[in-house]
C-alpha cells in the first residue's frame, strides 16, 4: 500500500464511464433496473477498498451515478463521479461505481438475453493532487 501520510489534503474528483450494448431489442426496461443499478454503483464505490487489494479506504464526500439510455445506439451509458477531500485520489471509486452499476444491469437483464456487451470502462477525468489533472480527449 502506498504511503500517503506526507501528502497534502486536497480536493479530488474523478469521473468514469462504461458502455453496455444491448443487442436484443427491449433488453432493458427503464424502471427499477436503472434505479437499482444507480444505487448499486454508489454502494460499490463506498466498498472499493474492500474489493481492491491495497486500495486506500477513502472518506467520500460525494458519489453520483448517472445512467443514460441511447436508443439510437441501443446502449446504456453509465457515468460515475466520486469526490473527496483527502490525501489520495478517487479514480478507483469512480471506476468501481460504473463497473458495479454495469454488472447490476447485466444481472437484471440476463433473463431477457445474455447477448449484452460491457465495454469501454474508462477514466474520463481526474482532478486533484500533485500530478495534475487528467482529461480524456
Amino acid at each position: 500500500m502506498v504511503d500517503v501520510g506526507s501528502k497534502l489534503v486536497t480536493e479530488w474528483t474523478a469521473r468514469a464511464r462504461a458502455l453496455m450494448k444491448l443487442v436484443r431489442e427491449n433488453g432493458l426496461k427503464k424502471g427499477d433496473v436503472l434505479s437499482v443499478a444507480r444505487l448499486a454503483g454508489i454502494v460499490g464505490a463506498k466498498q472499493t477498498s474492500s474489493l481492491i487489494p491495497l486500495c486506500h479506504n477513502i472518506s467520500l464526500s460525494s458519489v453520483a451515478v448517472d445512467i443514460e439510455l441511447d436508443s439510437a445506439l441501443n446502449c446504456v451509458i453509465i457515468t460515475g463521479t466520486a469526490k473527496c477531500r483527502g490525501q489520495t485520489g478517487v479514480e478507483m471509486e469512480a471506476l468501481t461505481a460504473v463497473s458495479v452499476s454495469t454488472l447490476t444491469v447485466y444481472d437484471m437483464c440476463k433473463a431477457v438475453s445474455h447477448d449484452i456487451v460491457i465495454s469501454e470502462i474508462m477514466l474520463l477525468t481526474k482532478s486533484g493532487g500533485t500530478r495534475g489533472d487528467f482529461h480524456r480527449t
